[in-house]
């Protein structure tokens, strides 16, 4: 067990310091799992590259973006965070998707001409 947070003014513990110990602790525990599904996502639109190279597809899918976008508004709202927010964070997202479908997809087109 960790010692009880002091201020710096004085020895005693400080109630304040040790909740906001507390509350950074869930931050970065938060902050773990984020970048824990993140990186899952991330497998997943790899494999979905891979197949859209394969079956010859565009790397971007417009349409599917759309309702994407939309529903993380909706989600969003639902969980009482800025729909622009949330939509920006998507939008980030699919970015770095599309371009790493890209990469897959020129990949693909090399190995096949070579």
């Amino acid at each position: 067990m960790s010692p009880e947070p002091v201020s710096s003014t004085s020895r005693t513990p400080d109630p304040a310091l040790a909740e906001l110990e507390r509350l950074r602790g869930s931050i970065d525990n938060i902050d773990a799992a984020l970048i824990h599904m993140l990186a899952e996502r991330f497998r997943c639109t790899q494999e979905v590259g891979q197949l859209k190279a394969r079956a010859h597809l565009p790397p971007a899918d417009p349409s599917r973006e759309t309702r994407q976008i939309e529903r993380l508004r909706q989600l969003a709202r639902d969980a009482h965070l800025d729909p622009d927010f949330a939509e920006k964070f998507l939008a980030f997202v699919i970015h770095e998707v599309i371009r790493h479908h890209e990469a897959i997809a020129a990949s693909a087109r090399r190995a096949s001409e070579g």
